[in-house]
């Protein structure tokens, strides 16, 4: 039980902390919809867009069970690994102080007066407010889906963990949506993208690596050692950052 965890456990945690994002940003979306539009409209266009996001995952699941398992595994690990990069990039500037933390209550703010300037709500199902909670859905999905499907890269084993942990993250932030009707600004999210962009990056350079067919010492268990290892470098160039910005100052 303990190595079947061993295994199972980043996969899970790492498509958790993704999702727990993405689906942070498109409640954010949402509740600004309902807020200024109206919840029947805001809730409709969110409710299809996790029906394409369903459609969507069960097409590709189809496809890619008759896709190469190596030269699937290589693909999906380059594009995790500059997936990856990209947050990491973005959460490492963040932390040095480089750019801006994100703020969840501004976003909220902008949308409202966004969608407020756009006339009044119509009655019935209003198409603005349906479009925007549908896009902000499906965009906020989409990358959910790829981070689900690539942590998996083709095994069953750790597909369903992967799955599982976005499902949870889902249910958490819809639950915290329903009862605080608020943007969940508390939600530690630069700290959680930081993590994320470890974790991807560990999880696109192990698939990456199987699918050159390198043979990881400890198999699965490498994963862990390779976040650990891109933590280290990312809090070094956190400190490198800060260092260089107060002598730029």
């Amino acid at each position: 039980m303990l190595i079947q965890w061993t295994h199972l456990a980043p996969s899970m945690l790492a498509s958790f902390l993704a999702s727990l994002v993405e689906c942070v940003e498109a409640l954010t979306v949402v509740l600004a919809v309902g807020v200024v539009r109206g919840w029947r409209s805001a809730l409709a266009g969110c409710a299809t867009g996790l029906l394409a996001l369903l459609l969507l995952v069960l097409l590709l699941g189809h496809a890619l069970a008759r896709v190469p398992l190596h030269g699937f595994q290589l693909v999906v690990g380059a594009l995790l690994l500059l997936f990856g990069m990209r947050w990491l990039r973005k959460a490492v500037l963040r932390a040095a102080g480089v750019l801006a933390l994100h703020d969840e209550d501004a976003i909220y703010r902008r949308e409202m007066q966004a969608l407020g300037g756009q006339g009044n709500a119509r009655l019935g199902l209003d198409k603005l407010a349906f479009l925007v909670a549908f896009k902000s859905t499906v965009l906020e999905g989409v990358e959910v889906v790829f981070i689900v499907l690539a942590i998996g890269a083709g095994r069953a084993e750790l597909l369903w963990p992967a799955s599982l942990g976005a499902l949870a993250a889902l249910l958490v932030v819809a639950a915290l949506g329903v009862v605080l009707h608020r943007p969940l600004a508390r939600v530690p999210e630069n700290t959680l993208k930081f993590a994320v962009g470890v974790l991807l990056c560990a999880f696109g350079t192990f698939w990456a690596g199987e699918g050159m067919g390198y043979a990881w010492p400890g198999e699965d268990r490498a994963i862990p050692a390779l976040a650990c290892a891109f933590l280290a470098v990312a809090m070094l160039c956190v400190a490198w950052c800060r260092r260089t910005t107060r002598e730029a100052a």
